[in-house]
């Protein structure tokens, strides 16, 4: 066995102590208030169409710039936790997106809020890449689905406190505020994070050993004494050099095809729907304090869908779960676009906001880290997020479009297609990962299926 996978046998068989409860704690703080800041754009865009401040049009360049940041944020993410490090990339991430915050509180119009949104939006694309794969690396096998479902809970929280902040905050005091809040709680988490270790497989992985060997050493010291669960199974041979062309090769060609499709089809249905509604109730008739409550009892159900997740992801497994699920989406979906009352309304969209953030964690957060070897991870997960957040960029486009011409059943329509390709696609080449440790995983020899 060579050293590197030495490092991530002794960290798959340790039981869950209080060194990985206080890692998940420090990777969610920060991704808590990366979404938090994603989930305001609804609130804040439905109240400034109503005074009048922006258009459907500018709407859709905000949301687009959101994109196009962490379209490049989510590349760049790659490349720097490769070079320099998860723990470096991370901070980073946190800083940028927290100032830019700042900044975009202090906007005068429209126009410089857009500007300061694609500085936002760089932060914030690399976290989502960053946390979710750190956390995969430090968390053994046995329980690396539940934490990163609960990881992805604690994010979700973000959607309903955000959109109920909103209600609270934004018709008495405008949208100001809600950046100042996302702000100030990154850089505070900021400070707090900067004690975080670095990735022992990631420093096995450029051959800094003793590094690698000494955090292993301290987690081990914090686990219960004589409570090891048994050897995790090394299949792999010493970790190469890492380069972009491998992901387009052999079998990892068919992981990054089925890690691309996951996500632009989790971005283009969160993000069709999410970050829309508040502006479609708006463009319904509803008031702006209406229409953020109604968004508030709906979003409620993106905590429960994070539970169903952390529930089923290691009983059902992450391939099956996400062709499930997706497949459930699609009549929900129609349910919600039919909906005559406002309770029907409310209940359909709790429903169809649930059923996306189980498909959230159980890709994003869970799966398409887990698809990639240590040395490919952040380049493989940051590319497959940087093209779901390309093709994102048109999606604001297509979803003021669609809804001018067809109303919300023909945005209904593109998100029930989009579900329907992403149970085929992985239904068919996706592999199950399932109670697997990462090295086996990234055994390019032997297909896990």
């Amino acid at each position: 066995m060579s050293a590197a996978l030495s490092i991530g046998t002794r960290l798959d068989r340790l039981p869950i102590s209080r060194f990985h409860l206080r890692l998940l704690c420090l990777i969610a703080a920060g991704m808590f208030f990366d979404s938090f800041d994603i989930y305001i754009a609804g609130g804040v865009l439905g109240a400034m169409v109503k005074s009048g401040e922006s258009t459907l049009a500018l709407n859709a360049s905000f949301l687009s710039a959101t994109f196009i940041g962490m379209m490049v944020g989510a590349w760049m993410s790659g490349i720097l936790g490769n070079r320099y490090g998860r723990r470096f990339c991370y901070q980073f991430n946190l800083l940028l997106y927290g100032l830019g915050s700042i900044a975009g509180a202090l906007a005068p119009n429209m126009r410089w809020l857009i500007a300061f949104r694609f500085v936002m939006g760089l932060g914030m694309g690399a976290e989502i890449v960053v946390g979710y794969g750190t956390l995969s690396e430090f968390i053994p096998a046995h329980s690396r689905g539940r934490f990163g479902t609960i990881l992805n809970l604690i994010i979700n929280f973000s959607l309903f406190l955000s959109t109920f902040l909103g209600w609270l905050v934004i018709p008495g005091a405008g949208w100001r505020p809600m950046f100042v809040i996302a702000g100030m709680g990154a850089l505070v988490v900021w400070f707090i994070r900067k004690a975080m270790p670095e990735s022992p497989r990631w420093l096995a992985s450029v051959g800094r050993m003793e590094e690698a060997e000494a955090i292993v050493a301290r987690i081990e010291a914090e686990s219960p004494a004589g409570d090891l669960v048994p050897d995790a199974v090394a299949v792999s041979g010493p970790p190469e050099p890492s380069r972009y062309t491998e992901l387009f090769s052999g079998q990892m060609l068919a992981r990054t095809i089925t890690g691309i499709t996951v996500l632009v089809a989790l971005f283009t249905v969160n993000y069709a729907f999410v970050a829309w509604i508040p502006t479609f109730l708006v463009k319904q008739g509803f008031s702006i304090s209406d229409s953020l409550g109604l968004t508030a009892l709906m979003f409620a159900g993106g905590p429960v869908g994070s539970l169903i997740a952390m529930a089923l992801s290691e009983l059902l497994g992450r391939k099956w779960g996400i062709v499930l699920f997706s497949l459930l989406g699609i009549p929900v979906g129609v349910a919600y676009a039919v909906a005559q009352s406002h309770v029907l309304l409310v209940v359909a969209g709790f429903t169809v906001t649930a059923l996306i953030y189980v498909l959230s964690s159980l890709s994003v957060a869970t799966y398409v880290p887990e698809l990639f070897p240590t040395r490919l991870r952040l380049r493989g997960a940051g590319l497959c997020n940087a093209v779901g957040r390309g093709v994102n960029i048109l999606v604001p486009y297509a979803v003021a479009g669609i809804f001018s011409g067809y109303g919300i059943v023909g945005v209904v329509t593109l998100t029930g297609g989009t579900l329907l390709l992403q149970a085929l696609v992985v239904g068919t080449i996706g592999v199950e990962t399932r109670q697997r440790s990462l090295e086996q995983i990234a055994d390019i020899g032997e297909p896990v299926r």
